[in-house]
Parts: structure tokens; C-alpha cells; sequence
């Protein structure tokens, strides 16, 4: 369905910003769907035709009602795994919810496809018997009909073959009735029988014995029931389908959205493009209503692709589809990144007028033409070959006047035809439009041209969005000077190479070059020369030595700022990537913080419940040994536990060095190479890079970021052994003296 909507180009334009910005956020969730986890919808059939039957009143057949039931359960299977995808990615609501609007209020018409798949087997196309009682009933007696038939027919053959009747025994049907083979010459064996054929040489007879009259009979009768109640069985689904014609056709539609929107994301994947940003004309907030940057011709491009593609394909001929298309993209950047030359389109807010000059085969088609293109993908929801996020109006309409529409059989000149497509877009303009014409004014006298040009253009500035015209007529560059929602631009040309470059330079008006291109190409020399002449004869205002030295100069001021800002683009890079990874240190060193603390916690916990089980111990002794000690043994025995907690008090107790350092750090000296903390950084580790100066500060770093801090700034890392003792001594010399009064 999607193919053929594509083919006859009925794809979807939004109609406002907010329908095709819907398109784009469709088209960005497909996309973020196809990198995640792909969406088969090769299983979904065109059913239109299907549809009409039914309601028509036809009758469908077991694979035109199966092939219903396939395509319900393929979108219910679509709809579930974009749930799916949501429920695992945690922004789905976000990067999904645009298909899943789509499909957020259909009727999958689950009862309808359970029905068809409870009264049909669809991959053998036949009715089943659970379709209806009476169809059960009819192929249970019909069944046991033919067991009785054939036994009796069996018996019968048997008989015949053995009276030498046959050579073999021989069951078959002839005129939908059951029976036997006897040779001509031994009727008589059934004298009763009923000759049903005659074999082509007349030696056969097929014939019905008497006793399987009946069965026939019944046979025939069963079998017209069941082909009765069949019918009725596809009559009845037949029925229910046509009941349910716009519920399917709008799960279609929706289903049609999603499609195509995947197709925008495979285009979008194809050619490396970006989401453009849309805005309304109405309210621009940038400072440029058109910017986009590096952006290639979508037809060009296209084409250098496929040849790509198809060079991959012919040079690795055994290699998988999968495996060439992997292959196209990562070349892109490689095999077609001269072809064809990106450009960059910049259009002020107050500009309603663009006009473009500059020589022939310059490119000034090819850019307005990629403008239009890139307005209409836009408005299609499909992203641009360009880089960054591209930025552009919505246009409710983008009107053309684009090649020569001299035609003979209408009576049109080239003019003619020119001046016909024009009053057309005049009608229809409007203040959302983009108008495009080529080689305005062009194929009359120039001062009639120009005239005619200039009242177009001024007419148009104060009706349209934005108007871009190219030109051979310098006078319209003029028109900047008088009136600032004029511009212009001109295709760039290298006067080194006599070539174009084919870049557009925005605000600049360029020359036609014909003399020069007419020498790059191998014009005669003394004409080139005598048309030089004329021309500093017939414009001395703009003479070689303006051409030369002034453009030159500009040229030369553009590529050195163009030198600067890919250089400052690049520190700008280093700078961004260094700050990363500080960031990114910074939060492991928070991280290895708490994990040290909670490791010092624990292990402090542990020294604090092992020296309380070992003075419990002591304790539980000494009151063991208190039972049964005499009253001169008291003494002793409360010297030698007093003597064991004193022992255990003593090999927990911290250093005094421990609490001279955390309360005095003022004779503290701290060495290269040395970790400390550093209270001005949260009291972060830091190592010592520059013992102190004169001036008492230290220099540290921290990360890849060095500071210089005042030297009582900082404190020295206590050992661990100190640090797991600090705490739990307080508390032990509370047991102590605890167990002591004991």
C-alpha cells in the first residue's frame, strides 16, 4: 500500500506547521524505532478490494477471509511491539508516542480475527468442523456413510475379482457416484447393477451395485448439506467483514501512516539526514528565518548513492544485500563527499527577496531548486542531507517558474511562456509562500527585461514569505541599496581555476565571468580580447582593477575567517571533550569517596564488634572463675582481667599523632606527589604538584584541572589504621570501664 502511494505521489504534505511537524516527529520516532529494534510490516496485505467485495454482497472465499484475519493480526502484532519498545525504553513516551498515537484509538477487531480463525484452518483454506453444530453433525454422518459405501463396495470388487470379473480389484467414482469396475464380458455377476460409464474401448464396464444405491443417494444429499452450510458459514463471516468495512479501513490508513512514516526513516538513514526545524512566519524568534547549513541536492545526492550502491554491489557480487547496504553507508562520507558540493542557504528575517547571480553552470538552479526541494521535504516530514539542525519556515505553498516553456503547439515563445507562469503564481501567492523563478526578465530586450523584472519583484516583496530569482541583470542587485528587504547572493567563481565552485555566497553579488568561462573553454584569444575592451569601454565603473584587487582582497579576508572559525571551532571541541572529562572524573572521585567511606565504616564495625566479643569473653571468664574463687583469689583474678581489657583497649587505641593532625595543621608541610584534602573543593583528594611557596600557597590537581590553594587550605590523609580506630575507641573505654565495675 505504501509502495503504490509513493508511486503515484500521494504522499502526505502537512497542510499546516503543526501537521507537518506531526510528519517529523513521526518520522524521528520510526527512525528511533528501526536503531532499537525493527518493525516487520511485510506481513500486512492490501486488502481494499477484499473490502468492497463484501460489502458489495459477494461472497468471499476461505483465502480472501483468511488473508483479513493475517493482516488484523499483523497490525495487532505492530501495535503490540511498539508497546513493547515503549515499556523497555524509559523516554517512550517521548521517542514513541507519535506511531503510538497513531494506533492509540483503533479496534483491532480481536473478536473478529479469533471467529475466523475458530471457523477456518488458514493454512489448509478449508472450513473446520467446530464451525457450526450442524456442520459437525452433516461430516460425522457423511463420514460414516462413506465407511458403510465403501466396505460394500470393497466386498463387491473382491467378488468380481474373485469370479475372474476383473484383473483387479477396482473402486472408483464415476458421475460423483461410487462404484465398481467389471469387465464387459461378466455383467451378469450384477445383474441389478447400474452402468454408470464405459471405459473408451468398451472392455469396462463402471458400474453401481444395487446395495450402494442407497448410499450414493445419501452421499449426495450429505454433500450438498455440507457445501449448504459452508456457505452459510462464509456467508456469515462474508457479512461480518462488511459490517466492520470502516473499522478496517481506518486501522489501514493508520497502518499506512506508519508505514510511510518508516519509510521517511529508511530515506532519512539513507542519506545521513537531519531534522529540520520548522517555524511560523508569523513568529520568527531566530535571527535568521532560513539557516541551513552544508546542505546537498536531494536528487544529486540520490543518484551518486545509488551508483554507489550499485558499484558496491557489481565489486562484491557474493556478498549479502545486508552486507552492501552496510557498505554503502559507511562510504558516504567517503566516495561522495565531493558530489554533489553541500552549500549553505542563509536568509535574514526582514529578507522577502533573494536575487542570485552569477555565470552560467554556476549552480545558481541547482541551489534555488535545493531550497524548494528542501521546503516540500519538510513540509513531508522527511529530513534533509544537511548538517547540524537546519532551520526554515513553513510555506503553504512553494510556486515555480523553473526552465523554458516556449511551446509550439500553444503558440508560446520563450518569453511567452515565462511571462504565463508568472501571472499564475501572482494568483495564487500569498504572504506563507515560496516563489522560485529563474532567469526572471529574460528572453526580451533587457531595459524591457529589467523594467518588467524589477516591478515583479517589487510586487511580489510585499506579498510573499520569500521570493529567490536568479539573474544575468546586474541592475536587480541594485535593488538592495534602495529597499533592505532586498538581498543578494552570487555563485562563487575561481578566478585561479576559471572554474565554479558551485557555492553560494550569501549578501555578495557576483559577475557573469562569461569572458573568462568562454577562455577556460578555448574561445579564440583575439576575440576574448576585443570583447574586454568593449567591456571597460561600455562599463568604466567597473573596471579589471575593481574585479581583481577587491574581490581578491574579500576573498582572501574569507578564507582566513573561514581559517579562523574552523579553528576556533576546533579549540571549542577540546575545550568541550577536556571539561567531559573532568565532569566524568570528578564524579568517580565522588563515587570512590562514599565507596571509601562505607569500606572505612564497615571495617571500623567490625574492629568495634571483635573487641567487644574479646572483653565479653573476659568478662564471661571472670565470672566463671569468680564462682568458685576463694575470697584471697578475688584480688588476683580482678588484676588479670583488668590486665586482658587493658591489653585489648590499648591494641585498638589511636596514635596520638592522629588527633594532633586533625586539630593542628599549621605546621603541616605537605610534599610532591603527595594526596591530600583539599576543604575549597569539598574537601576533595588532590595530589601535590608544587610544594608551597613564599606566599604559603600550594599547587594541586585534581582530575586534569590544577589549583592553587592557600596552605591551610588543605589537611593530610591520615593513615587507614589510624582512620579505623579513630572511632570506635570512645566507645571501648566506655566497655572498659563497664566490665571493670563489674
Amino acid at each position: 500500500m505504501g509502495h503504490a502511494v509513493v508511486q503515484k505521489a500521494q504522499i502526505p504534505f502537512g497542510k499546516s506547521l503543526e501537521e507537518s511537524q506531526k510528519l517529523l516527529n513521526q518520522t524521528s520516532a520510526a527512525l528511533a524505532m528501526m536503531q532499537s529494534q525493527p518493525l516487520d510490516l511485510s506481513t500486512i496485505e492490501d486488502i481494499a478490494g477484499i473490502l468492497n467485495s463484501a460489502v458489495s454482497g459477494q461472497l468471499l472465499s476461505p483465502s480472501e477471509i483468511c488473508a483479513v484475519r493475517r493482516t488484523l493480526r499483523a497490525v495487532n502484532n505492530v501495535w503490540k511491539k511498539l508497546t513493547e519498545a515503549a515499556e523497555l525504553d524509559g523516554d517512550s513516551l517521548q521517542r514513541y508516542s507519535p506511531l503510538l498515537e497513531l494506533l492509540k484509538n483503533c479496534n483491532f477487531l480481536t473478536e473478529l480475527e479469533e471467529k475466523i480463525g475458530f471457523c477456518i484452518d488458514c493454512k489448509l483454506l478449508i472450513i473446520l468442523d467446530r464451525a457450526s453444530e450442524d456442520l459437525e453433525l452433516i461430516r460425522a454422518e457423511r463420514k460414516r456413510n462413506m465407511e458403510n459405501l465403501d466396505s460394500l463396495l470393497k466386498k463387491v470388487a473382491a467378488q468380481i475379482f474373485q469370479a475372474g470379473g476383473i484383473d483387479k480389484p477396482l473402486i472408483t467414482k464415476r458421475r460423483s457416484r461410487m462404484c465398481v469396475g467389471i469387465k464387459a464380458s461378466h455383467k451378469y455377476l450384477l445383474p441389478d447393477g447400474i452402468a454408470l460409464n464405459v471405459s473408451s474401448s468398451g472392455a469396462t464396464y463402471f458400474m453401481e451395485p444395487k446395495g450402494a444405491v442407497e448410499f450414493n443417494n445419501m452421499e449426495v444429499r450429505l454433500s450438498n448439506s455440507e457445501i449448504a452450510e459452508e456457505t452459510a458459514i462464509l456467508s456469515l463471516l462474508t457479512a461480518e467483514i462488511a459490517k466492520s468495512e470502516r473499522e478496517i479501513k481506518y486501522l489501514m490508513d493508520r497502518v499506512l501512516e506508519i508505514d510511510l512514516a518508516f519509510a521517511r526513516a529508511g530515506f532519512a538513514q539513507w542519506m545521513d539526514g537531519v531534522c529540520p526545524i520548522l517555524s511560523s512566519q508569523s513568529h520568527v524568534s531566530f535571527d535568521s528565518s532560513i539557516n541551513i547549513e552544508g546542505i546537498k541536492h536531494p536528487l544529486l545526492l540520490g543518484s551518486s548513492l545509488r551508483s554507489l550502491s550499485a558499484a558496491s554491489s557489481n565489486s562484491n557480487p557474493l556478498k549479502s544485500d545486508v552486507e552492501n547496504s552496510e557498505m554503502t553507508v559507511g562510504s558516504l562520507s567517503k566516495g561522495i563527499s565531493d558530489f554533489p558540493v553541500p552549500i549553505d542557504i542563509k536568509v535574514e528575517c526582514e529578507t522577502r527577496v533573494v536575487v542570485i547571480t552569477g555565470p552560467n553552470t554556476g549552480g545558481k538552479t541547482a541551489s534555488m531548486k535545493t531550497l524548494g526541494l528542501a521546503s516540500l521535504m519538510s513540509k513531508a516530514g522527511l529530513y534533509l542531507p544537511a548538517k547540524n539542525h537546519p532551520r526554515l519556515p513553513w510555506f503553504d505553498l512553494i510556486l515555480a517558474d523553473i526552465g523554458d516553456h516556449q511551446s509550439l503547439e500553444q503558440n508560446l515563445s520563450t518569453f511567452s511562456g515565462h511571462i504565463s507562469r508568472i501571472v499564475d503564481i501572482l494568483e495564487l501567492v500569498s504572504r506563507e509562500s515560496l516563489v522560485l523563478i529563474d532567469e526572471i526578465g529574460s528572453g526580451t530586450d533587457p531595459s524591457e527585461g529589467v523594467a518588467l523584472a524589477t516591478s515583479i519583484l517589487q510586487y511580489l516583496r510585499d506579498r510573499v514569505g520569500l521570493a529567490v530569482v536568479t539573474t544575468h541583470y546586474a541592475d536587480l542587485s541594485c535593488l538592495k541599496d534602495k529597499d533592505t528587504r532586498f538581498e543578494n547572493a552570487a555563485t562563487e567563481f575561481s578566478l585561479e581555476t576559471l572554474r565554479p565552485t558551485y557555492r553560494i555566497l550569501w549578501g555578495s553579488t557576483g559577475d557573469s565571468n562569461a569572458l573568462n568561462i568562454a577562455k577556460s573553454i578555448g574561445f579564440d584569444r583575439k576575440i576574448i580580447q576585443r570583447a574586454q575592451k568593449l567591456v571597460e569601454r561600455l562599463r568604466p565603473e567597473r573596471q579589471q582593477h575593481r574585479k581583481s584587487e577587491l574581490y581578491q582582497s574579500l576573498m582572501e579576508e574569507r578564507r582566513k575567517l573561514e581559517s579562523q572559525a574552523r579553528t576556533a571551532a576546533s579549540l571549542h571541541a577540546e575545550i568541550m571533550d577536556l571539561y567531559r572529562e573532568i565532569e566524568d572524573e570528578a564524579k568517580d572521585l565522588d563515587r570512590r569517596a562514599a565507596h571509601l567511606k562505607a569500606k572505612e565504616t564497615q571495617q571500623v564495625q567490625q574492629e568495634l564488634n571483635f573487641a567487644k566479643v574479646q572483653i565479653d569473653t573476659v568478662v564471661q571468664d571472670f565470672e566463671n572463675q569468680l564462682r568458685d574463687a576463694s575470697a584471697d583469689e578475688i584480688n588476683s583474678l580482678i588484676k588479670e582481667s583488668e590486665s586482658a581489657i587493658a591489653a585489648i583497649v590499648e591494641a585498638h587505641r589511636p596514635d596520638d599523632d592522629f588527633s594532633v593532625s586533625e586539630t593542628n595543621t599549621s605546621s603541616f608541610t605537605p610534599q610532591f606527589g603527595e594526596q591530600v584534602h583539599v576543604k575549597s573543593l569539598g574537601d576533595k583528594l588532590a595530589t601535590v604538584v608544587e610544594v608551597p611557596g613564599d606566599d604559603d600557597t600550594v599547587l594541586v590537581q585534581y582530575g586534569k584541572m590544577r589549583v592553587r590553594v592557600k596552605k591551610n587550605n588543605i589537611r593530610p590523609i591520615p593513615n587507614s589504621k589510624r582512620k579505623n580506630a579513630a572511632n570506635p575507641a570512645p566507645r571501648l573505654r566506655k566497655q572498659v570501664c563497664t566490665c571493670t565495675s563489674l
